[in-house]
């Protein structure tokens, strides 16, 4: 497919379309941050611990009992087969008793945030991630969501956001009506693609047929909305498959659609390596599935919400975004702007306050410091005002592509073409490129801009490439220099 070097890409007359500008992204795709946290997790450091931690929520209650409702994030790390693709914190394994050791430590977990938070802990969000969450029984999940709603106060169904990841592999139609029984009115399921021959590639066989069949289920049993999630860049994966799996994706209708960048790292993730080189399709292929399900999404009638994010113009994610309401934290887009964010779990990454942390990333460690009554807290970060003001510009980017000036300087003392002089200097090649306009005013992402929204914000990363000294004189202490390695493709 050949693409003219800023053809529209359709979409209904009511929105501006997205330019896509092949030439320019393959030239300026490079690694970098999602930024589902400024400052983002590679920063956090073993000096932030549990004592840390409670200070945080203890000045939450100092300023009042919380800003709002919670949002609570609880992760179940283990599935019952490896998909080569995955980068997730998983294990696997079919021996269903670690589950039943891990279910007993999360609920100690539970009690003691249950406690930490008594008084303003009423729920307005709650996922469930992994790994594979419904590789939990009908019983062991009821049982840890009598557990939650003991120790947290749930807003009512027609108003909270509980959401579960499902792979349809592992669930009946009975199953998806007992989730919905059990409170969850939102659910995800794992796709990446229809494409048997794909699916064989990636150790992910998933009948059409059976995905199907779950999300009419979902819709059966009441769910407020169904998300997938889709990747390309698979091996195997060719223009004419990625092209049938976007018919058979329009044609079930989900609400949303997350479409990732698949993200070679085998240096990092074991069963990457599995994956054989020859079978990736190449960079420029990639851009061109990529346009192809921008065009076919689009035309169908799904808005371009940001980063790898599709939803119809109805649904609560669109209707955020409009509004100015859209939120990013580590599960990506959310409703939910102000929550603070407990999770739980081994690995799993928590906000509160002006802080993240983040548990122990091994089991073993997990459970020993559950097992000194302490909450498992491995690291963590406290954010400086720069940091603040920084995570709040690249938010406004990633979330509404707009930033008003006035009201930055509005909220801190500073005026923002001195404080940002150098990122200012550092935007004006992006802004020849046609991908920011800056008036003196507002900063804004253009329609050709949206795709590389990641690049625009890693101007205003204080921490991108910084040595380690630069870093300690910045007051922070993480492990050494930024490893670009690290990070996926920002397209």
């Amino acid at each position: 497919m050949n693409h003219d070097d800023s053809s529209p890409i359709g979409i209904p007359a009511a929105a501006a379309p997205l330019r896509f500008d092949a030439a320019t992204i393959g030239r300026l795709s490079t690694s970098g941050p999602r930024y589902t946290s400024y400052p983002t997790a590679d920063r956090f450091s073993a000096d932030f611990g549990y004592g840390s931690y409670l200070e945080a929520v203890a000045g939450l209650k100092m300023r009042g009992g919380g800003r709002g409702p919670l949002s609570l994030y609880v992760h179940v790390p283990f599935c019952d087969t490896v998909c080569y693709y995955c980068g997730c914190n998983k294990i696997v394994t079919k021996d269903r008793s670690k589950a039943a050791t891990y279910l007993s430590y999360l609920k100690q977990e539970i009690g003691m945030q249950g406690k930490l938070f008594s008084g303003m802990n009423q729920l307005s969000q709650l996922h469930f991630g992994g790994g594979t969450p419904t590789y939990l029984s009908d019983r062991q999940m009821e049982e840890l969501m009598a557990h939650l709603r003991k120790n947290f106060e749930f807003a009512p169904d027609e108003e909270g956001e509980y959401s579960i990841e499902i792979d349809p592999r592992t669930v009946s139609r009975e199953r998806v009506h007992t989730l919905r029984a059990q409170g969850f009115n939102r659910v995800s399921l794992g796709v990446q693609d229809f494409d048997p021959e794909v699916q064989k590639a990636v150790n992910r066989i998933q009948p059409e047929a059976e995905t199907l069949a779950v999300m009419q289920a979902a819709r059966d049993a009441g769910f407020r909305s169904i998300s997938i999630d889709l990747i390309y860049g698979l091996p195997k994966q060719t223009l004419d498959t990625m092209r049938q799996t976007m018919a058979k994706v329009i044609a079930a209708a989900p609400d949303r659609i997350a479409l990732y960048n698949y993200a070679h790292l085998p240096h990092l993730f074991k069963p990457q390596r599995r994956i054989l080189d020859a079978d990736l399709p190449p960079a420029d292929v990639k851009l061109d599935m990529l346009a192809l399900c921008i065009r076919e999404l689009t035309s169908a009638g799904y808005v371009y919400i940001g980063m790898d994010h599709f939803a119809k113009p109805d649904d609560d994610l669109a209707v955020a975004q409009r509004q100015g309401r859209l939120h990013r934290n580590f599960q990506g887009y959310s409703t939910h702007a102000e929550a603070d964010l407990v999770a739980v779990g081994v690995s799993a990454i928590s906000s509160v306050g002006n802080t993240y942390s983040q548990n122990e990333k091994t089991l073993d460690a997990y459970y020993e410091k559950l097992d000194q009554g302490v909450l498992p807290v491995a690291r963590g970060i406290r954010l400086n005002t720069d940091d603040l003001l920084r995570r709040i510009i690249i938010q406004k980017l990633m979330c509404s592509f707009e930033l008003s000036i006035a009201s930055i300087e509005m909220a801190y003392p500073l005026r923002f073409a001195e404080y940002f002089a150098g990122e200012l200097e550092q935007l004006r090649p992006l802004e020849q490129d046609g991908l920011v306009t800056m008036d003196g005013e507002w900063l804004s992402v253009t329609m050709k801009g949206r795709l590389l929204v990641r690049n625009i914000c890693m101007v205003f990363d204080r921490y991108l490439g910084l040595p380690r000294a630069q870093e300690a004189d910045a007051g922070r202490a993480p492990a050494g220099a930024v490893q670009p390695l690290r990070y996926s493709k920002t397209i």
